[in-house]
């Protein structure tokens, strides 16, 4: 019988912390879980750090990795071997996990490889294509979780707060470097210099990214001035600058008159759960001065300005109307090291807590803030946002867990 004394040594390091002791528990079911290569050029992220997946498989989970996944984060297959994974050469291999990760939405491609049941983990991007990916999604009976549609009890989007810290300090970076340039912009500098009136920057949606976006621009002294439908909002990010700045509410004729006067717009509202697919008509942006910069960190949900339509890396802007459109979806690729520890330190959480339990629909009864992140759930979609956009019928998943 063991004794207390050899329970609770005090001999040499047995005060020191046991953490790898501590990280490892016993788990209900030990799942594979599978890390895709993005086939999306303009994607450089990935889910899980070599980090993330050392942990992972300390506490006996089999991490399938293709090989290559990494490296547009900068992460090596060798980081990722070190830390258990498997390397794996092709993407079928991968497919034999029980949870696939991506960053990017699955395409059809990727869909044909899946198998009926499987949980998928990814962004989900409104879009033409994305109907039929729906669709397809469905006929695999797969039970899929978008990063952005994960919610927790007091209505906050952890990876969409997460990815909008980076989206809004890189949309003033990236303003500032179009609004100065020449031949497109204006050749102004964002944040004027002695004797120079600075530039006046608009920020549509006073979230995370609002924030963001205003604490980089009045770091470069821009004159900032902020919109949002909700108060309470305009209240707690002025608190959060720490420093007086403009605000108000929508109200047409003063927001009219700001864009007249803006050099730049930045629209970061949150659409998710809203019908609206824009909020700023053509013909406020037809207003603008010409050479004049919109930034649209929506564009993933549909898009906050009429004029907008989706870009690339490769091809980030366009004009119209004599204003400059910046529509990437995944502006956070740009900086795609920081974006993906940023994503691997929610994702790997999840997970682990996932193999606490036996099977999804014990875990997502269990975990309100995960089964809000589910848009299809056992080929039924749950999402009441996508099956307005796209016209299909939908169960909640709040029902269908209370009925499991």
């Amino acid at each position: 019988m063991e004794s207390f004394a050899s329970k609770f040594s005090l001999g040499r390091g047995g005060l020191l912390p046991q953490e790898e002791m501590l990280e490892i528990n016993n788990k209900k079911q030990q799942l594979r879980i599978g890390v895709l290569k993005e086939s999306d050029t303009n994607e450089h992220r990935i889910a899980l750090t070599p980090q993330a997946v050392e942990l992972l498989h300390a506490n006996g989970y089999s991490v399938f990795f293709e090989r290559g996944a990494g490296l547009g984060a900068l992460f090596s297959d060798q980081e990722y071997s070190e830390a258990g994974a498997e390397i794996k050469d092709t993407k079928e291999e991968v497919y034999e996990a029980d949870v696939l990760l991506k960053v990017a939405p699955f395409s059809q491609k990727d869909i044909q490889l899946l198998k009926e049941h499987q949980i998928v983990l990814s962004s989900f991007l409104i879009n033409d294509k994305a109907k039929q990916n729906v669709q397809d999604l469905l006929s695999k009976k797969v039970t899929a979780i978008g990063f952005e549609y994960i919610r927790d009890f007091e209505g906050n989007y952890p990876v969409v707060a997460s990815m909008q810290e980076i989206a809004g300090s890189m949309s003033i970076l990236i303003a500032a470097q179009c609004l100065s340039d020449s031949k497109y912009g204006k050749g102004a500098l964002l944040g004027g210099i002695t004797g120079v009136t600075p530039a006046e920057v608009v920020i549509l949606g006073a979230n995370t990214a609002g924030e963001f976006a205003a604490r980089a621009a009045i770091g470069l002294g821009a004159h900032v001035k902020i919109f949002d439908a909700c108060l309470q909002r305009l209240i707690s990010i002025q608190n959060a600058l720490g420093q007086r700045v403009y605000t108000s509410n929508f109200q047409a004729e003063v927001l009219k008159k700001a864009f007249r006067s803006a050099e730049v717009i930045i629209g970061s509202m949150q659409l998710v759960e809203d019908n609206t697919n824009f909020y700023v008509s053509e013909e406020m942006v037809k207003r603008m001065k010409k050479g004049s910069v919109i930034i649209d960190l929506s564009i993933d949900q549909g898009g906050c300005f009429e004029t907008s339509k989706c870009t690339t890396h490769q091809n980030p802007f366009y004009t119209k109307h004599g204003v400059i459109h910046y529509c990437v979806p995944n502006i956070q690729s740009s900086a795609a090291r920081t974006s993906s520890i940023a994503l691997s330190n929610i994702v790997m959480p999840i997970l682990l807590k996932m193999g606490e339990h036996e099977g999804i629909s014990h875990f997502l009864k269990n975990d309100y803030t995960v089964r809000q992140g589910v848009y299809i759930y056992n080929g039924i979609l749950t999402n009441s946002h996508i099956s307005k956009h796209y016209d299909f019928p939908y169960k909640s998943i709040d029902l269908l867990m209370a009925a499991f």
